[in-house]
């Protein structure tokens, strides 16, 4: 006779990218599934970690394409936890920070599902630190936000227009289609020349990245090649990687003059 196992939902921060930056309570929580779904953002490496004897399921997408819809994801949580068991809905970074994670769980807990959740390494903030772009710095910003470019309704964020007059950094997630907006909006409030970076494939190995200002990042964009996923940073601690190279630079030569 089968044991019953209690319909469960857990949702999992895998990270930026980097599959050491995941946490130690996503890797037990990975461990102890009985089905897993994970999206296009998640680092496949991390997959090593999962019950050898859950089932793995695929539902991002690649080249433009959805495996699942969302409706069909939150009813394949519910059927396979009510089949199967616990359901892990592995996601990159923060599942709480743009990944729908708080829909699922929802959704789950209405047909009486048992929900958790394992936060994540948030890439609006990780992956400016991996290049040693802080968020925040004394005398530069105080505060950051961070955005959608584009909402349910594929339009460029309200909030962007609210950012841009601020002086605080502005992080913007899923705005690469956007671009040209987020520039003009910028430009309107005299910020041309403020610096921005834009960071593909954050902490990965393929990582790249752009050093413009608001005026010069589209020409940067194009002649990089950079496209999603991607993150906008935009703020004076841009400028802060630029300090940290030169010292680097400054003591090396120090360095090889004692050798």
């Amino acid at each position: 006779m089968m044991s019953f196992k209690i319909p469960k939902l857990t949702v999992v921060g895998a990270g930026p990218g980097d599959v050491d930056l995941i946490t130690v309570k996503a890797i037990k929580v990975l461990k102890n599934a009985d089905v897993v779904l994970y999206d296009a953002l998640v680092n496949e490496e991390l997959l090593d970690y999962i019950n050898p004897e859950a089932e793995q399921i695929f539902v991002g997408k690649r080249r433009g394409c959805y495996k699942y819809q969302q409706e069909q994801i939150n009813e394949l949580i519910v059927q396979r936890a009510k089949s199967n068991g616990h359901v892990v809905r592995l996601k990159g970074g923060d599942p709480f920070i743009f990944g729908r994670g708080a829909e699922e769980m929802e959704y789950a807990a209405n047909f009486g599902v048992e929900v958790a959740m394992v936060p994540g390494i948030s890439s609006s903030m990780a992956v400016a630190a991996n290049q040693n772009i802080p968020v925040t710095k004394r005398g530069s910003s105080e505060s950051f936000w961070v955005i959608t470019g584009t909402t349910k309704e594929h339009k460029i964020s309200n909030d962007i227009q609210l950012a841009a007059k601020s002086n605080a950094t502005v992080v913007v997630l899923m705005g690469m289609s956007k671009l040209p907006q987020i520039v003009k909006l910028f430009q309107a409030e005299g910020k041309n020349d403020l610096p921005v970076a834009i960071i593909q494939n954050g902490t990965r190995p393929d990582e790249k990245i752009g050093i413009g200002t608001v005026d010069t990042i589209e020409n940067i964009v194009a002649e990089k090649e950079l496209k999603n996923p991607a993150i906008i940073l935009l703020g004076e601690v841009v400028n802060h990687r630029q300090s940290i190279l030169e010292l680097h630079s400054l003591y090396a030569d120090d360095l090889r003059g004692l050798v």
